[in-house]
C-alpha cells in the first residue's frame, strides 16, 4: 500500500485553473509511487517501444541515404524488414499507451476508493482486466475522429472534446465499450465549450513542454546537416542512421510520452468535474459520510 499525506479530492466541480493546478499537485505529491506504479506496468511495452522506434528509424534511413541509391552492395534496405518495423512500432506503441492510460486511471481509480492510499495488486488486475476494453475504445475512437476530421476539421475536433472523457468513463463508472462512448455525449452536454477550452489549455501545455525537450535533437540534426555552418551537403541530409540522433530522438519520445501522464491526469479531473455538475456523486457521497460520522 502507498500512501499519500495530501489527499486530493477529486469528486467535486473544478474550474479551469484549479483543474491545471489540481493536476500538477496529485502529480507532485504522488510522484514516486506514481511513476513506479507506471513503470511497473507499463515499462517493459515503453522500452519495446523505444527500441522498435529505434529500428524503424535505422531502417528507414537507407530510403534517404543518397550514397546508397543504385549500389546495393552497400544498401541494407529491405521492403520485408521495413514492413516488420512498422508493424513492431505500431503494435508496441499501442500496447504502450494504452496501458499507460489504463494505469493512470486505475492508479487514480484506486487512490479515491482508499483515501489517498494505492493498492498496486489492485491497480495492476484492473488495467489488465480493461486493457481489450480500452483497446476496442481506442479504436472506434479513433475511427470517429479520423472520419470526423476527413469530412471537415470542424466535426473532428467536435467529436474529439466527448470521446477524451469516454476512456475514463469506461474505468470510473465500469461502463462496457459502447456505453462509455455513448455517455460521453450525454455527459458533456451543455459543457462542450468549456471542455474545449480546458483541453486545448493543456494540450498547448504539453505540446510545448514535450517540443522544449525535443530541441536538442532538432538542433543537433541541423548542425549535422550544417544549417548553421553554411555548407549544407546532400549526403548529411540522412541523419537517421545517426547514433547520437538515435539516441536523442528516443529519449525526446520518452520524454514525450510521459508529459502526455499530465494530459491524462487533467482528463480524468474534466470527467469529474462533468460528473459531479451531472450527477452530484461526490456531493452525495460527503453528505451520507457526514451523516454516517453524526450517528456515530
Amino acid at each position: 500500500m502507498q500512501t499519500s499525506n495530501n489527499y486530493i479530492e477529486f469528486k467535486k466541480q473544478r474550474e479551469l485553473g484549479e483543474i491545471l493546478s489540481d493536476s500538477f499537485v496529485f502529480i507532485r505529491n504522488e510522484f514516486k509511487p506514481f511513476l513506479g506504479t507506471i513503470l511497473k506496468i507499463v515499462g517493459p511495452y515503453i522500452l519495446v517501444m523505444l527500441i522498435s522506434m529505434g529500428f524503424y528509424m535505422y531502417t528507414i534511413g537507407d530510403i534517404f541515404n543518397l550514397t546508397a541509391i543504385g549500389n546495393t552492395s552497400i544498401s541494407t534496405y529491405s521492403p520485408l524488414i521495413m514492413v516488420l518495423a512498422v508493424v513492431a512500432l505500431l503494435l508496441s506503441s499501442i500496447a504502450a499507451y494504452v496501458l499507460a492510460q489504463g494505469t493512470v486511471l486505475h492508479y487514480i481509480k484506486s487512490y479515491i476508493d482508499n483515501r489517498g492510499t494505492t493498492n498496486y495488486d489492485e491497480i495492476r488486475s484492473g488495467v489488465y482486466g480493461s486493457f481489450w476494453s480500452l483497446i476496442g475504445l481506442g479504436i472506434i475512437v479513433g475511427l470517429s475522429v479520423f472520419i470526423g476530421a476527413m469530412f471537415c476539421l470542424i466535426p473532428g475536433i467536435y467529436l474529439a472534446v466527448p470521446l477524451s472523457v469516454s476512456f475514463a468513463i469506461l474505468v470510473f463508472l465500469k461502463k462496457d465499450t459502447m456505453e462509455s462512448y455513448q455517455y460521453s455525449f450525454t455527459l458533456i452536454k451543455e459543457n462542450w465549450w468549456i471542455t474545449f477550452a480546458t483541453l486545448f489549455v493543456i494540450y498547448i501545455i504539453v505540446a510545448i513542454a514535450s517540443y522544449a525537450f525535443s530541441l536538442p535533437t532538432i538542433i543537433y540534426s541541423w548542425i549535422k546537416m550544417g544549417v548553421f555552418s553554411g555548407e549544407m551537403d546532400a549526403e548529411n541530409f540522412n541523419v537517421f542512421n545517426d547514433p547520437i540522433y538515435l539516441l536523442l530522438n528516443i529519449l525526446s519520445t520518452l520524454v514525450q510520452f510521459m508529459m502526455n501522464i499530465i494530459f491524462l491526469v487533467a482528463t480524468s479531473l474534466i470527467f469529474f468535474n462533468l460528473n459531479e455538475k451531472k450527477n452530484f456523486t461526490g456531493t452525495f457521497e460527503r453528505i451520507e459520510s457526514l451523516g454516517k460520522s453524526t450517528e456515530e
